[in-house]
């Protein structure tokens, strides 16, 4: 049998010692690597090539859900799991849209992380009973999922640039983060602030807060 090979991110050491110690007890499993960043498991996810991606959502350089974005268009093959602490019908959508098969609370992970790989190696999806139910509804139009987004008004990279900035990091500090000019970066940080009709940091780092791009 071939080795199942993952890749572990999650910026908290406790929580990925946790799923290591999980991940060790299923023969021919085992841990690719391990990121501390969204950023670094993207670089890892596109070196190792993993069957599987175990992400959290909210990471410094790039949070779980532009990281899941970026693995899947770089790494096709590897299947993403979300695990997390946010309980939010808005993050579960766009976990999906980024390209996660499977979404399950931290909370759930001593009972569903082994089978929601499982599952994912098997082609399938998997979420815990309240996600399902939270995506049921959806379906349904019986909740907050039925509803439509706010239509997102900032590319891909401009998010980068701001949970960079909203984490404090300066135009030449994020420039050397992205490989870019601080011309480039200063370009972006105009468009960003034009685009969203604000007039300061401040209000980028709010912004980046209400959407789960950075923590509070």
């Amino acid at each position: 049998m071939c080795a199942v090979s993952l890749l572990v991110a999650d910026d908290h050491d406790i929580v990925r010692r946790g799923i290591r110690a999980l991940i060790q007890e299923q023969p021919e499993w085992q841990i690719a690597a391990e990121a501390k960043d969204g950023r670094d498991a993207v670089t890892k996810a596109t070196e190792f090539q993993p069957d599987v991606a175990i992400l959290d959502i909210t990471m410094p350089s790039l949070n779980g859900l532009d990281a899941a974005k970026q693995i899947a268009k770089l790494s096709p093959r590897t299947k993403i799991l979300i695990l997390t602490v946010h309980e939010s019908d808005q993050l579960i959508r766009k976990a999906l849209d980024a390209g996660a098969s499977g979404y399950i609370f931290k909370t759930d992970a001593a009972f569903d992380l082994i089978t929601a790989v499982k599952s994912l190696l098997s082609d399938k999806a998997f979420f815990t009973p309240k996600v399902s139910q939270m995506v049921l509804n959806g379906y349904l139009g019986k909740g907050p999922m039925a509803s439509e987004d706010e239509p997102l008004q900032i590319t891909g990279r401009e998010r980068e640039i701001v949970q960079l900035l909203a984490e404090g990091k300066h135009s030449k500090e994020v420039a050397t983060t992205l490989d870019i000019t601080v011309k480039t970066v200063e370009t972006h940080r105009s468009n960003i602030l034009r685009k969203l009709h604000f007039h300061s940091v401040t209000e980028l780092v709010r912004y980046a807060v209400r959407n789960h791009i950075i923590e509070a």
